[in-house]
């Protein structure tokens, strides 16, 4: 009997071992697969910044695109304007009466001049 209960720890204690070191490649191999994983995780937050800082970029140039776009459409709708009121005068449209401050009814009654508000020529 005592043979019996030897042989069995024995036997116990050689599953035991053999368990241990399963799991002992098993935790070798999950950590080698966080370690992928880690670098992988880097790689694509590195990938996304790069995404991102280009996507501000080109969100900036099309801001500055449309804002030019914008001021090249006003000085074209000016200049066919000014084009109508000697080619197609019933298409010319006068540029709206200013409301004067003060000073400025003063300088005009005076004899004076303004300061011109609206885009007056090629610069």
């Amino acid at each position: 009997e005592a043979d019996d209960k030897k042989k069995a720890l024995e036997l116990s204690l050689k599953d035991s071992q053999t368990a241990i070191d399963e799991m002992t490649g098993l935790i070798s191999t999950l950590t080698e697969e966080i370690s992928v994983l880690a670098a992988g995780i880097k790689s694509l937050d590195k990938a996304v910044s790069e995404a991102t800082a280009q996507r501000q970029e080109e969100n900036a140039d099309f801001k500055e695109l449309m804002a030019n776009d914008g001021t090249a459409k006003e000085v074209l709708a000016w200049a066919k304007n000014r084009l109508n009121k000697f080619y197609n005068p019933r298409l010319y449209k006068a540029p709206p009466k200013r409301e004067l401050s003060g000073e400025e009814r003063i300088t005009v009654n005076m004899g004076g001049t303004l300061a011109p508000t609206t885009l007056g020529g090629i610069a």
